[in-house]
């Protein structure tokens, strides 16, 4: 992999947030990263109806799209060499299949490579309220050296528009993947 061309698999699932999603392929290309998306058909149809946008509008944002059932694609093994791995939205459906090592479509296998080969996994798990299968999912990714970000909104910077809203947890969650470049606002205490 090319230190100066990071490459980020980017996945979309059936989870509402799919805003998340298109922001951190857009971004990730602003700051030059190679991105890899894999949405599945669940993520699409939210696609559509959260963003109105198709199939090929959501693929024309990625450097290159792999389609879930294609389990051939590079993202499958872990030679191919990848900066972090984002599930945004992530699914308590992908979230179960990822934590026990299920992959039976290209994103799950992707993620559980991710894991294997120690890259950073970042899960924006999108669901309230949480079950006990879900908190002992989280758990389980988490042991196995993932991140579960739920994307929670911060206040303390006073967005004003959902996008800023947005924009902040896309931000945090491209400084965990170690993209250079990214740009959360820092907490710098209570101002007097």
């Amino acid at each position: 992999m090319s230190a100066a061309r990071p490459r980020l698999v980017v996945g979309i699932t059936g989870a509402s947030g799919a805003a998340y999603g298109l922001r951190l392929l857009r971004r990730a290309r602003e700051l030059g990263a190679e991105t890899h998306l894999i949405a599945t058909s669940a993520g699409i149809l939210n696609v559509h109806h959260e963003l109105g946008l198709s199939r090929d509008a959501l693929e024309a944002e990625a450097d290159h799209s792999h389609a879930p059932g294609d389990i051939g694609a590079c993202v499958a093994s872990g030679s191919f060499a990848t900066a972090a791995m984002v599930v945004a939205p992530c699914s308590m459906k992908s979230l179960a299949a990822i934590a026990h090592g299920f992959g039976d479509n290209l994103l799950t296998r992707a993620a559980d490579v991710t894991l294997k080969e120690r890259r950073r996994l970042i899960l924006m798990v999108r669901e309230t309220p949480l079950n006990l299968a879900h908190l002992r999912n989280m758990t389980a990714v988490t042991e196995m050296g993932g991140i579960v970000f739920p994307p929670l909104p911060a206040f303390y910077h006073r967005p004003q528009t959902i996008a800023e809203l947005i924009n902040e947890s896309c931000e945090r969650v491209l400084e965990l993947a170690g993209l250079a470049g990214a740009a959360p606002q820092a907490w710098n205490g209570l101002r007097g």
